[in-house]
């Protein structure tokens, strides 16, 4: 890959930024990686770097979780994000990498304008929570914002909060990781990235929770928002223009 030292503090960047803002690495890195790989393959290259990425988080953050929660969202965002990757490979890379875009900006927008915007926490809820995150994700590459307004509805610790998503985010990885595979979006060529986005993960991880314990969740919230907003109008302009 040309370019690899940029790829690599890029990454590391997704990683910080998605540890401490609360929506996943990916939120980042997918639209990031879309510069230097195709669309299907930073599907790939996504589902396997954040298997690492949340063995990390829950190495770090591993003082809890809650188990009915890894339930009621686990299960059908599992069950969905299934559904989702089979489906990406009948549409169209450029549709898909439109549909990022305008999902980075709407998913910002929607949280600058409404910091307030919360969800009832019921059941009910939480399985369209968990059904609506691994649907995207599995099309997308990316469902943590979706996964993090329904965690949030319950007002989890951070750490439990931070755990929990991790988990849960680790089964839909994994699960994606094989349909992504067996769509040919996981190239052999590219595999030399994984122990390096292995590393990253760890780094990244390590120096989000160092911030999480100088300065205001909510504060820093804004920034990462703010940078989701940029990344999406920036990918949309590289869909259009290119």
């Amino acid at each position: 890959m040309e370019n690899l030292a940029l790829f690599i503090l890029l990454a590391l960047l997704a990683e910080i930024l998605g540890t401490v803002g609360g929506f996943g690495s990916s939120l980042f890195f997918v639209p990031i990686a879309g510069y230097f790989l195709d669309f299907h393959s930073v599907l790939g290259i996504t589902a396997l770097f954040h298997v690492s990425s949340n063995i990390s988080k829950i190495a770090f953050f591993r003082k809890g979780f809650d188990k009915e929660l890894l339930i009621f969202i686990g299960i059908p965002a599992v069950i969905f994000v299934i559904t989702g990757a089979f489906i990406s490979r009948f549409i169209n890379p450029k549709i898909l990498e439109t549909a990022l875009a305008i999902f980075l900006i709407g998913t910002s927008l929607v949280f600058l304008f409404f910091k307030n915007l919360s969800i009832k926490p019921t059941t009910t809820n939480s399985i369209l929570g968990g059904t609506f995150s691994g649907l995207i994700a599995g099309l997308l590459g990316t469902g943590g914002a979706i996964r993090g307004m329904t965690l949030a509805a319950y007002n989890l610790k951070m750490e439990v909060f931070i755990a929990t998503s991790a988990i849960i985010d680790l089964a839909i990885d994994s699960s994606r990781s094989i349909v992504y595979s067996y769509n040919g979006y996981v190239h052999k060529h590219d595999l030399y990235l994984i122990p390096i986005l292995l590393l990253v993960s760890i780094a990244g991880t390590f120096i989000g929770k160092k911030i999480l314990e100088r300065i205001s969740e909510t504060q820093f919230k804004s920034i990462v928002l703010i940078l989701i907003l940029i990344t999406g109008i920036v990918t949309l302009s590289k869909v259009l223009f290119n």
